[in-house]
């Protein structure tokens, strides 16, 4: 009796209760799942998917679903072919690793929950890292192996009508509940299949969240909110991972509500509040190589929509084209991103877009379709500390000679690390009232003149 349980001990997780003798002596220690669990827990998961009809998984509630499931593998684990003494925590550990895989995502799905995650990176089978309050940790949760990885990555791909094989080893998609996906498999990731989740909120930051966080200051939300009702052109420029989209969800908050807006996306991420919404998402090639729609495909739709505003979720491309003439031809108060490590290095990137898109133009006139296009810039970052702040807002004013001109209405700058290795800085006004106050003024948006006093020095 005391080898038989020894060894389901050894099998489940080497944690809990080790009965000997008729004496139980609980021992904690650290979960670390053998092999031999691994295989436990897929015999019983290949014998539920014998017994349940997975037609009805997408029919049912999906918490009676769980309990129908639970009760399941509950019988399984008493069946006299798998008689296994486990303690309450080992099995309900098993049950819910179960739940999770045939209901959601498996190993991934814990972290799913955890609000404080903002991104999953799957490094092959053996890693599984998170990103927590803009740090980087690694989690005790792994696959079983390279194809348990692979059948989750197929999971989410095909729910949005994706395929990831040999001949279409990357892939683009996205959650239900809008979050960022990137897979890439062999031959192309040597060490195994790789996968990247960007995580958004169930509930979407709101400005007065981005003021909280210090992302940016009361005065800033409201020069940004003035910003887009007087239907100015936006680009949000920044690095990876800065925050970019973030900002774009919130800066859509201030649309009218009356207003069409139709999104334009490679994966549909963007979370509109408003209800007079048109959400169009880019389509990839089919297995014969046709059929694939691109960002500038819809753009160029979109223009036949009747839209009051355009939202590109990310300019990376042709579509660059198209969504400078819909902002030089009336279509105002347009909004985009871009990436880019600085304000002027996103107008640079741009220009290089329209260059590398076949458009035989003169780099003068590319420069100042730009110009003309485009009213603000507003540039995030991402600091050592895991913070994101925004750290340059700026009025292109127009040309003078070939260069395109600025003015930095707000900005930050970083003055040191605290003694927890926070980042120190001010946000500060530049004091130059920009230009598009006249247009403030024309439609009664109220900006206190004050508000762009250099003296407007907010300490962090």
């Amino acid at each position: 009796m005391f080898e038989h349980n020894e060894r389901v001990s050894r099998i489940l997780s080497r944690s809990g209760a080790t009965a000997a003798a008729g004496i139980s002596e609980t021992k904690t220690v650290r979960f670390a799942p053998t092999k031999e669990y691994y295989e436990l827990k897929s015999r019983i998961h290949d014998r539920l998917l014998d017994i349940i009809d997975l037609t009805l998984l997408d029919s049912l509630d999906k918490q009676v679903l769980r309990q129908e499931i639970g009760k399941m593998v509950e019988r399984i684990l008493y069946d006299e072919k798998n008689v296994v003494p486990l303690n309450l925590a080992e099995r309900e550990r098993l049950i819910t690793e179960i739940q999770d895989e045939v209901l959601g995502l498996g190993p991934l799905e814990p972290l799913l929950q955890d609000p404080d995650v903002s991104d999953i990176l799957v490094n092959t089978y053996r890693q599984i890292y998170v990103e927590k309050f803009g740090k980087l940790l690694l989690t005790e949760a792994r696959f079983k192996d390279d194809n348990h990885l692979r059948k989750i990555i197929d999971k989410i791909v095909s729910a949005v009508g994706r395929r990831i094989d040999e001949s279409v080893p990357m892939v683009d998609a996205r959650l239900e509940d809008g979050s960022r996906v990137n897979a890439i498999i062999p031959p192309l990731a040597i060490d195994g299949p790789i996968l990247s989740i960007r995580r958004f909120a169930v509930d979407p930051l709101e400005i007065a969240d981005l003021i909280k966080l210090r992302t940016l200051t009361p005065e800033i939300g409201e020069l940004l909110r003035g910003i887009v009702t007087a239907r100015l052109n936006v680009l949000i420029s920044g690095g990876t991972g800065t925050g970019k989209t973030t900002t774009l969800n919130v800066l859509s908050r201030f649309v009218p509500s009356n207003e069409r807006i139709v999104t334009i996306e490679d994966s549909a991420e963007l979370q509109l509040k408003q209800e007079h919404v048109v959400r169009l998402e880019t389509r990839p090639a089919n297995i014969e190589g046709k059929g694939e729609i691109t960002q500038r495909d819809l753009v160029k739709n979109s223009l036949r929509m009747r839209p009051d505003r355009i939202i590109v979720g990310e300019v990376r491309g042709a579509e660059v084209v198209d969504m400078l003439q819909a902002m030089n031809t009336g279509h105002d108060g347009s909004l985009t991103t871009i990436h880019a490590n600085s304000p002027r290095d996103a107008l640079l990137r741009l220009e290089t877009l329209v260059a590398i898109s076949g458009l035989n133009i003169q780099q003068e006139a590319i420069r100042r379709y730009i110009s003309s296009a485009l009213d603000v810039i507003i540039h995030i970052s991402r600091l050592v500390d895991g913070s994101r702040k925004l750290v340059s807002l700026q009025e292109i004013t127009g040309m003078e000679g070939n260069v395109i001109t600025m003015q930095e209405i707000f900005s930050f700058e970083q003055t040191g690390l605290d003694g927890k290795g926070a980042v120190r800085g001010r946000f500060r006004a530049s004091g130059i009232r920009p230009k598009f106050i006249e247009r403030f003024k024309a439609l009664n948006i109220s900006v206190p003149l004050e508000l762009f006093d250099p003296k407007n020095v907010l300490e962090i």
